[in-house]
């Protein structure tokens, strides 16, 4: 299946096919310089593949993990780009999870002031989730993406494929993003994610499902100055858990397990709680509440001593609420209730 993301001249197609990773070459321009860029954890033959199909292809491979996010890889990538004369007519291929897609969509945005990048998303939450929608950032000083652009990829090539090479613990937290989306926007989409007895069979509709809400809410607020706000239900906690914990304890898509639940009605609550648990998810902050106010005090989603947070009281609905930040206090009481 082809979905279409409408953005007038910024828009692009998202390829949903089974198998498609093998043709690769027929979806993408590669015929030209090509930095593939993936990480450490991402199976060195998807790499591969696009390196088979490009002109001049160079495979740059960060470790895996949140902690390649950050200034210092984001600088090696630019000068390594520079050292072999990439031009402005040549592009980044992202290979791997939101990582390598927030990474290196910031490199395409700023060097030369802006080349093509393509993403080619190998875990699920960045197939349901991050790449689409044109958000590319880096981590500063424990903050999560606080440096970045909205930059949209030229085309982005989904395979589930990919998915049978991730251990459950990942592709769980990936189901995160969708379940985010779906208790929102979509009660029909809860209710399979809810009932789901086989995960191999209704992997593609979830995915399909969840990026035509994605694609729907970006189209219509491409630079989240309003409706693309609901696309953060979970992570104003989900982002400060994930800053405080150790690197590797928690998962991006664990935090926003966690944060999703203080900011729902309590029968929704209910309903969340069981349907986490069912996939390994936890529900339980692992933090203390001053501590976690300090991260949210920092969010770049913050205006002054006020945050936007999404609070949904039914499946499938949602509401805004501007509250001050020393608010999220009593939210976290009613959660933990």
């Amino acid at each position: 299946m082809i979905l279409t993301l409408n953005l007038g001249e910024q828009g692009y197609d998202i390829v949903v096919e089974r198998g498609a990773l093998e043709n690769i070459g027929s979806y993408f321009n590669l015929d030209r310089k090509v930095l593939i860029l993936t990480d450490s954890g991402v199976p060195t033959e998807y790499s591969q593949r696009v390196l088979d199909a490009s002109k001049e292809g160079y495979v740059y491979t960060i470790p895996q993990g949140e902690r390649s996010k950050c200034f210092d890889s984001y600088k090696d990538i630019l000068s390594y780009m520079v050292e072999r004369a990439f031009t402005r007519t040549d592009c980044v291929v992202c290979v791997g999870g939101g990582v390598c897609g927030d990474l290196g969509g910031f490199v395409a945005a700023s060097y030369m002031r802006g080349i093509d990048f393509y993403n080619v998303p190998t875990t699920l939450l960045s197939q349901v989730d991050s790449s689409i929608g044109g958000k590319v950032a880096i981590d500063l000083g424990g903050v999560k993406n606080i440096v970045g652009a909205f930059y949209q990829p030229k085309k982005v090539v989904i395979d589930s494929n990919t998915l049978k090479t991730l251990d459950k613990r990942q592709v769980n937290a990936g189901l995160c993003e969708a379940i985010k989306m779906a208790a929102t926007c979509d009660s029909e989409l809860f209710e399979l994610i809810e009932g789901s007895e086989s995960f191999e069979r209704d992997i593609d509709e979830i995915i399909i499902k969840s990026l035509k809400i994605k694609a729907h809410v970006v189209e219509i607020d491409p630079k989240e100055k309003g409706l693309r706000k609901v696309l953060n239900f979970g992570h104003t906690l989900g982002h400060a858990q994930e800053s405080i914990a150790r690197l590797g304890e928690l998962l991006h898509g664990e935090c926003v397990a966690i944060g999703m639940m203080p900011m729902c009605g309590q029968e929704t609550k209910k309903r969340l709680k069981a349907v986490l648990e069912k996939y390994n998810l936890p529900t339980a902050l692992k933090a203390d509440t001053d501590t976690l106010i300090s991260y949210i005090m920092r969010d770049k989603k913050a205006r002054g001593d006020k945050i936007t947070v999404i609070y949904v009281e039914e499946i499938g609905t949602f509401e805004m609420r501007e509250i001050k930040i020393e608010e999220i206090k009593e939210y976290i009481v009613r959660g933990i209730l």
